[in-house]
């Protein structure tokens, strides 16, 4: 990531810690910490940590351990590295010393119950001048407008997973099981370029389409079914997400009418994307669709999400979302039904936010779903 970005970013986060009255923000997770400073570092389990980012007005720390010290120091060239011996919550006090901080906002979302009251009381008895407070509401918001730089990279792992489905497609036959085929789907995606997987596949068959988060199983597939397959790749950091559901043989009247269902929903929610609308708004107008046909109740989840560095980050396109949607923004729209001992299908493309509208990233149609 080029310095500039990363300045450009750093400055934005600046000016809402200026208006939050903050003089450091303390970041935690994996994305914001990637975003801020080009450190790839993973945290790996939820009580482990790669490391930590320390911004003042004027100060750029990070804090690591012996594991990332050269990494950290090759990719996060605008920060002062620090590596800590124990671990963060017993140095911190030292480190916020060091920038002089006095009002600290943290990324709670990000941190355990023991990690955070670890740092509070050592905060408390080494620093008792610091004042902490959770710098979330304005973090939420930190990555939901992309640059033209990130959008091309969103799209490059879009197309990357899409080439993989379109080859998965040409061999998917009777009696393949649901682990066989997310597998080869994995595989491929990994084998056209991508750096991993944006998220572990879901391959559903029949019934157990019904289940909006299934995991591949031993089942086999058969003629006359939904067939659902929910994939995305990761590359230099950017995630994609797709749904598609298709069926071997000719589809049942449920299926067909189910399927022409999700895909009006769809496209009369993406046509009322456009700068302004709250998103709130465009879930309504699926959902109402739905639930004006013989499905109505069947469409439970939320109608969307952002996606950039994380496959689920703000804005949310859910009724309880009144975000008020801006150029830059990237969602997926993805209605499902879900009928529970026949099945489900669900349709997912990835939408861009445009000064005129929207834009549909996705290149593969809906037209061909029959195998």
């Amino acid at each position: 990531m080029k310095n500039i970005d990363l300045e450009t970013r750093i400055e934005n986060l600046r000016r809402e810690m200026q208006q939050a009255d903050t003089d450091t923000v303390i970041i935690f997770s994996d994305e914001n910490r990637r975003y801020l400073s080009g450190f790839t570092g993973s945290d790996g389990n939820y009580d482990e940590s790669a490391g930590v980012l320390i911004i003042t007005s004027t100060d750029l720390l990070l804090a690591t351990d012996s594991r990332y010290d050269t990494q950290a120091s090759q990719e996060a060239t605008l920060y002062n590295v620090s590596c800590y011996k124990e671990n963060i919550s017993k140095e911190l006090p030292l480190l916020l010393k060091s920038v002089n901080s006095r009002k600290v906002g943290l990324e709670t979302s990000r941190l355990t119950v023991e990690i955070y009251d670890k740092i509070k009381t050592k905060l408390k008895e080494e620093s008792p001048e610091i004042i902490t407070s959770s710098a979330d509401k304005f973090l939420k918001t930190l990555r939901i407008k992309k640059d033209n730089n990130e959008i091309e990279a969103i799209k490059k792992s879009l197309a990357i997973s899409e080439q993989a489905f379109l080859k998965l497609r040409t061999i998917i036959h009777e009696d393949m099981t649901e682990k066989e085929a997310a597998w080869l789907l994995e595989k491929m995606i990994r084998e056209n370029g991508a750096d991993c997987l944006s998220f572990p596949t879901i391959v559903a068959s029949g019934k157990n389409c019904a289940l909006p988060h299934a995991i591949p199983g031993e089942r086999k597939f058969n003629s006359n079914e939904p067939l659902l397959f929910d994939f995305g790749a990761k590359l230099k950091g950017y995630c994609s997400d797709t749904t598609r559901t298709i069926v071997i043989g000719e589809p049942d009247s449920t299926f067909k009418e189910a399927y022409d269902t999700l895909f009006h929903a769809q496209k009369f929610a993406v046509e009322a994307i456009k700068p302004g609308i709250k998103c709130s708004e465009i879930d309504r107008v699926a959902r109402d669709y739905i639930d004006n046909s013989k499905f109505t109740g069947r469409f439970g989840h939320s109608l969307g999400h952002g996606v950039g560095i994380a496959i689920h980050e703000s804005p949310r396109l859910s009724k309880f979302d009144d975000t008020l949607l801006e150029a830059g923004m990237v969602v997926t729209v993805e209605p499902g039904i879900y009928i529970p001992e026949w099945g489900g299908i669900r349709l997912e493309n990835m939408i861009c936010v445009t000064d005129e509208g929207s834009e549909v990233l996705n290149k593969i149609s809906y037209d061909d779903y029959i195998i």
